[in-house]
């Protein structure tokens, strides 16, 4: 990997496509951007695999809508980049919650997925 801009294109895909399955609310298209042995925690307890990822999106509430910016990325290997960034989850019957997102996206043999996902509430 080259340069930042090329992890940063790598983030943004996988991200974008992330921010489309869950403004869409499809738990299904949202769980195949993980790994199969993916490490998710999101705001409730954590799980592993994609089952439970697909299971946490679809507990999330129609109308919910995610905005991001990447605050930071790193190349660890030529197939993992790191990504640190502020999102924003947006509803329609309640204020908007302000995290900050970890994430590991590791090239698989089906594309660029996350291979680990933290949320941080820190307010």
């Amino acid at each position: 990997m080259s340069s930042d801009q090329d992890r940063e294109t790598i983030l943004r895909d996988v991200l974008d496509r992330w921010k489309a399955g869950v403004d869409a609310h499809e738990p299904q298209q949202v769980a195949a951007l993980f790994t199969e042995d993916a490490i998710f925690q999101g705001l409730h307890p954590y799980s592993v695999g994609r089952p439970g990822i697909a299971a946490y999106y679809d507990s999330q509430p129609p109308g919910l809508a995610a905005a991001y910016r990447a605050l930071e990325t790193r190349a660890l290997a030529d197939d993992l980049v790191l990504g640190y960034l502020a999102v924003d989850f947006s509803f329609t019957d309640r204020p908007t919650l302000h995290v900050h997102l970890g994430v590991l996206v590791k090239r698989t043999p089906e594309g660029w997925r996350f291979a680990h996902y933290q949320v941080s509430h820190l307010g």
